[in-house]
């Protein structure tokens, strides 16, 4: 009997660390990491751009590809809000948005400096 509640728990507490792997997070949680992916995104913009105004040799590929980055961070927090399929859906976005950000700032780069 002790081996069949055994069991029994075993099979409810991995069902439930499946199920929240792609749980959504609570309302209060998701802001929180929403606000602090936008305030980071923010500092890495502003560091780029301080590089950029110190070294005039970086160019506004760097300041694109940090907003590109901080952007990406803040949208995975906010698929944290969603579940399951949606929650993947949603990152799948975000990753193909960043990369075609990135996309364009190389070849804004490119058809600058020839």
């Amino acid at each position: 009997m002790r081996a069949r509640i055994f069991s029994l728990a075993a099979a409810v507490a991995a069902f439930g660390l499946v199920a929240a792997c792609n749980g959504a997070k609570s309302p209060e949680a998701a802001s929180r990491d929403i606000q602090a992916a936008d305030r980071a995104a923010a500092r890495e913009v502003s560091e780029a751009r301080h590089d950029q105004q110190k070294d005039m040799s970086t160019d506004a590929y760097e300041v694109a590809v940090a907003q590109a980055d901080g952007d990406r961070k803040i949208a995975i927090q906010k698929c944290e809000t969603l579940q399951g399929h949606d929650q993947r859906l949603c990152r799948d976005q975000a990753e193909a948005d960043y990369e075609a950000a990135k996309a364009i700032a190389k070849a804004t780069r490119v058809s600058r400096n020839p």
